[in-house]
């Protein structure tokens, strides 16, 4: 079989020049006569590679100087506890709920302190995003929380919260180097690569300097202080080689095709073919408000759920994998991020066309 057009949440499509770079290097590394994965993590070579991977994700993001840049690990729940153990002081935190990922981080900061849930979409099955504009914030907030990208339910925040001067902390997972930001209207913005930019296990986080101090909850273990981890450079243990040299590869891939806001010009020209699609289709229909769409994933139904079914399945014959919905709202989702091909778009909205006029 040859490639499919891989649609899943995550893990997720990476770019193929990526994969047959690496393929290339598999065995022998740069001539140092091993892989990536055999190597020392204090070895020079890898030193270079972690700097290298660095200095990249700086320069494409724009990440300013006075912002660590750290390469953890745990994946993105590991950060619902992080967070509040090394920024909670005053035992308050403010949390906007925008899905489960939003919801899970909410309840890992209540066994920390006062972690208050300000707004919410849940009334709605979580299919947009709640007035952000005057928020009930505590003068007592430690920060306020989002997720940017909710890549269960398909919105995404098109505007920040007014946080009222608190300090702002963003889950990006789902839609990390999807589009520019100014990473200086966040006091930590992190991510989980595996959805958008490498394979699973690491987490990449920007957090702002001063936040970074010996002052964290009673009880924190070293390996959960950021400042443990910024004073080793990311190198405190082992860390995720693999994923690292990977999203290395995805940063130069990145550079070489505009940066963000090209890439952001093209995703969002593959959002808008399958929403254009998804608005005059009789047979599907998007399950967001339009105003809150999300651009890297986007769930659909049918309104009958053996028909849903019978969809993935012969979707899944067609060369068009893990379109289906995530187990907690059914239905079908398309992932289609940045490695995700317009082609892969223009086949998923053919393929779609199809279905519809055979089972209308």
């Amino acid at each position: 079989m040859g490639r499919v057009y891989n649609f899943s949440a995550g893990p997720a499509v990476l770019p193929e020049e990526v994969l047959r770079e690496a393929q290339e290097e598999m065995m022998d590394y740069r001539g140092c006569g091993m892989s990536v994965n055999e190597m020392s993590h204090r070895s020079k070579m890898f030193d270079d590679i972690i700097n290298e991977a660095e200095a990249d994700f700086r320069e494409l993001v724009g990440v300013p100087e006075n912002y660590k840049v750290l390469f953890l690990q745990g994946g993105a729940s590991l950060q619902f506890a992080q967070i509040p153990m090394n920024l909670m002081k005053n035992r308050v935190a403010d949390y906007i709920i925008t899905g489960q990922w939003a919801k899970k981080a909410w309840q890992e900061a209540k066994i920390f302190g006062d972690a208050r849930a300000i707004a919410s979409s849940e009334d709605k099955t979580f299919s947009y995003i709640p007035d952000c504009s005057d928020l009930p914030i505590d003068e007592d907030a430690d920060y306020v929380y989002i997720c940017e990208n909710n890549t269960i339910y398909g919105t995404e925040y098109h505007k920040l919260p007014n946080t009222k001067g608190k300090l702002l902390v963003a889950d990006v997972s789902s839609n990390f180097l999807s589009r520019p930001i100014d990473v200086e209207k966040y006091g930590i913005v992190y991510g989980g690569v595996q959805k958008n930019v490498g394979p699973a296990g690491l987490v990449i986080s920007c957090i702002r300097e001063d936040l970074i101090t010996d002052d964290v909850l009673e009880g924190t273990p070293t390996m959960m202080k950021f400042k443990t981890q910024a004073d080793a450079k990311s190198l405190y243990n082992t860390p995720n080689c693999w994923a690292i040299y990977m999203c290395g590869k995805v940063f130069k891939w990145l550079k070489a095709n505009g940066g963000l806001e090209a890439m952001n010009a093209k995703n969002e020209k593959k959002a808008a073919l399958l929403y254009d699609y998804l608005d005059q289709s009789k047979l599907f229909s998007g399950t967001v408000r339009k105003e809150d769409r999300s651009l890297m994933n986007v769930p659909f139904v049918t309104g009958n759920k053996d028909l849903d079914a019978k969809f993935v399945a012969q979707a899944k014959e067609a060369g068009l994998e893990n379109l289906k919905g995530h187990r907690t709202v059914g239905g079908m989702r398309a992932s289609i991020y940045n490695a995700m091909p317009y082609e892969g778009v223009e086949a998923l909205v053919k393929f779609m066309t199809e279905f519809e006029k055979e089972n209308l």
